[in-house]
């Protein structure tokens, strides 16, 4: 769970957003997925059995509705939100912060990755420039020399991607970044791997 819905605070803010009117737990998770600019969603472990203490509290109700269970803010909920008026300003304004630091480490990475990437990708097309190219300039057909010439750009690549592991890891790890931050860098990394796949298919 993100930082900033420690101490009870994720309960508070579920009472928010039912206060906006009846929802089920998946639309609450999309909601808060949607506030988080889809860098954090919480799970259904996380949001349900908020939502069954806040039914036990007598905060919330539920009705069964298209074999799903769909919450509405009780009277006691709204009184609740209104006694904590102060802390749910205080809890928007650190998700507004949340986000933006969350945001600034996704760009971070991003750029990071695209760099590398780009890298990559001019080192190949010169790899296959120079492979063109030798292919061209030879008088007459022989058997294709062993790929020999590939050596020192395999050697290259090798050392850019522990550079590289070894830069991102030591950004993560000087941020000290919560779990939520850490699972957004693990997303961006599988995107630039995928790109890469894609790239060498």
């Amino acid at each position: 769970m993100t930082a900033v819905f420690s101490h009870g605070r994720l309960r508070l803010y579920l009472l928010k957003l039912l206060d906006d009117g009846p929802k089920h737990g998946y639309e609450l998770i999309r909601l808060l997925e949607d506030r988080f600019l889809g860098l954090y969603a919480p799970s259904a472990g996380t949001i349900y059995p908020r939502l069954q203490r806040l039914e036990v509290e007598g905060l919330v109700t539920h009705a069964a509705a298209g074999g799903r269970k769909v919450y509405e803010i009780t009277e006691a909920g709204r009184a609740e939100l209104r006694q904590r008026a102060d802390e749910l300003a205080t809890l928007e304004a650190d998700i507004t912060a949340s986000v933006r630091d969350l945001s600034a480490l996704a760009g971070e990475i991003q750029t990071e990755v695209r760099g590398s990437v780009r890298d990559l990708k001019r080192e190949l097309r010169e790899a296959t420039r120079q492979t063109r190219q030798t292919r061209w300039d030879r008088p007459t057909p022989t058997p294709p020399p062993p790929p020999a010439p590939a050596a020192p750009l395999l050697t290259e690549f090798d050392q850019r991607l522990a550079a590289f592991t070894m830069e991102v890891g030591g950004l993560v790890r000087a941020q000290r970044l919560s779990d939520n931050q850490l699972r957004t860098a693990i997303r961006v990394l599988d995107g630039a791997l995928d790109g890469l796949r894609r790239l060498l298919r």
